[in-house]
This record gives structure tokens, sequence and C-alpha cells, in this order.
């Protein structure tokens, strides 16, 4: 009886406890900044307290905002061959026929790339320039000159360089699907829109995990896309929640969660903060560059990986 009070008492905690972070910190809406922060100030206002934010003029000395044309990066880069994501129906690294499928990773010259993006070969996939391992100076070293290799008031902030720069094009269809990451994250839209829903960490308790065995897709011979799972790797926790239609009757908790919704337009900035939750779409042909800094691994993070571990532990009791 007691273990049972117990119990419910956790819960009781964890139901509670998201409203109570709100109250303290989140707005209703994503604030905006028209000027670039001084380090100082980020650090204060933003980063220390881990909310996130809009930065307008951040970005409006880059050279790429007016040169980063499709027509300008085909005569750039042109028949170099770079990484692109493929899958049937634009979701890479998402949860699919209860399994967590990551896309086909196909090299292919960037200007075949863009004659999909730019409507000149028609093909019923969905491509996306995404490999995240600092693919803007890896596989794109001719651009950075157009933007910055690291944002300097964001590295005096953190006292420490990016740990990667990421370049990002593709088409509407592709969608980045509901996860966190352990990065401190500034996401510069050159041309088009992002669409971001989020969810801070304190949103825990309502967002469902289970865990996946990993596959990726690969193309058939007659050109169709098989899942092939990867039997001996071990499994992936994921969030199968679409949060555009989420499933109520399998995840009612997530009706308590409260997301933001905000669209990153061309020349702004959004401040992701580390292991905020996010969901994003784009505008056809958009192009976006982020810079991800490793996030502290302070008490904060101890107390999310509490909060973390709460949630799990009160699903099997």
């Amino acid at each position: 009886m007691a273990e049972g009070a117990a119990l419910r008492a956790v819960r009781g905690c964890l139901a509670a406890f998201p409203g109570e972070a709100r109250e303290l910190g989140w707005t209703e809406s994503v604030p905006y900044l028209d000027r670039p922060p001084s380090p100082l100030e980020f650090y204060r206002e933003w980063v220390s307290p881990n909310k996130p934010c809009i930065i307008q003029n951040a970005i409006s000395h880059w050279p790429a905002l007016k040169k980063w044309t499709l027509a300008y990066l085909r005569e750039v880069v042109g028949p170099k061959v770079v990484s692109v994501a493929v899958t049937p129906n634009g979701y890479a690294d998402a949860v699919f026929q209860d399994r967590f499928v990551m896309p086909e990773e196909r090299q292919m010259p960037f200007m075949d790339f863009l004659d999909i993006v730019e409507k000149k070969v028609t093909s019923p996939n969905v491509f996306y320039v995404q490999k995240q391992c600092s693919n803007l100076t890896e596989e794109f070293p001719e651009l950075v000159c157009d933007v910055q290799p690291d944002i300097p008031w964001m590295s005096e902030a953190l006292g420490k360089k990016p740990d990667a720069v990421n370049f990002w094009l593709g088409e509407s269809a592709a969608v980045t699907s509901l996860h966190k990451d352990h990065y401190e994250n500034l996401y510069c839209v050159i041309s088009g829109e992002k669409h971001f829903l989020l969810h801070p960490p304190s949103d825990r308790p309502f967002i469902p995990y289970e865990l996946y065995q990993p596959a990726t897709y690969h193309v058939s011979e007659d050109g169709s896309f098989e899942i092939v799972g990867e039997k001996t790797a071990d499994k992936v926790p994921w969030i199968p929640l679409d949060p555009l239609n989420p499933d109520l009757e399998r995840y009612p908790e997530y009706a308590q969660a409260k997301s933001l919704k905000c669209t990153v337009k061309a020349g702004e900035m959004l401040y992701l903060p580390s292991l905020w939750f996010h969901h994003v779409q784009q505008s056809h042909g958009c192009i976006a560059v982020n810079y991800w800094y490793d996030m502290e691994y302070d008490l904060k993070y101890s107390y999310y990986q509490l909060l973390d571990c709460l949630t799990e532990a009160v699903k099997v009791l």
C-alpha cells in the first residue's frame, strides 16, 4: 500500500512538473531579438536559462544571403559528388513500420540533386542534403567563405568553437521527426523558411519514447525501396509520435504537452537550446546553415537525466 502511494506521488510530481517549469520560464511564443546580443547577454539571458529565441540582423552581413541562389550553387559546387539522404516518404531518421529507419545515403553529383529540387527531373522519392557531420566544411568547403566558420559572439559566450557546421537544402516533403540534441544550436536560414515545433525538456513526462530496431532504406533493382534491418545493432530509443497529428489514444499523455511553434525566415537565426525537442518542416528549396556547439554536461543535464529515468520507471511499475 505504501509503495502504491509513493508511486502515485511520483506520477503526480511528474505530471505537475512541466506546468511549473512553464510558469517559471517559458513564454507562449518564441521571443525575437532585433540584433545579435553580446556574449555575456546571450549567455545570461538565453543559454543559462535554456530559452530559445529568434535573432534578427545576426547574419545580414553574410554574402550567402545575396549569393546563394540555386544557379550560384550549381556554378560553384557543380558536378561534385555529395551525400544526399533519399527516402520514399520524406522521413529520414524516423519510426516507420515499427523500426527506426534511416535514409539511403546516396552519393550523387550536386547538379543532379539540384535538377530534382528544381523539378527539371522528376522522382517519386524525396531528396535532402542533410548529412550532419559538419558537411558544410567537409563536403562544401567552397561555400564557407560566404558564411562564417563559427559565430564569434556564441564562441566567446561558450568558450569553444562549434563541433559541426551543417548545410541543409531539400524538398518541402522532407521532414525532421521530433527529437532532441545535446547541442546548443544556432540555425540560420539563408533562403526560404523553416517551420519548427518545439517542446522544452521539461515536457519529457508527456513525450513518449520506445525502443526500435535500426534499419536503413535500400533501393532494389526495380527502383523501389526496401527496409533492411540492422539485426546486430542495439535498439534505438526514439519518439514514435507525430506532433502534428498525434495518436492520443495510444499516447494520451501528449495531450498535456504544450508546444511552441515558430517560423524562421531568410536572414533570421534561431537559437535552439540543448535538449529541446524539435520537429522541423521547410519550404521547397530552403537553404540553411546551422552551428552545433557541444552542451555543458552540468547539473542541468543531470536533472534532465533524472527526469528521463523517472518518466521511464513509472511506465513499467
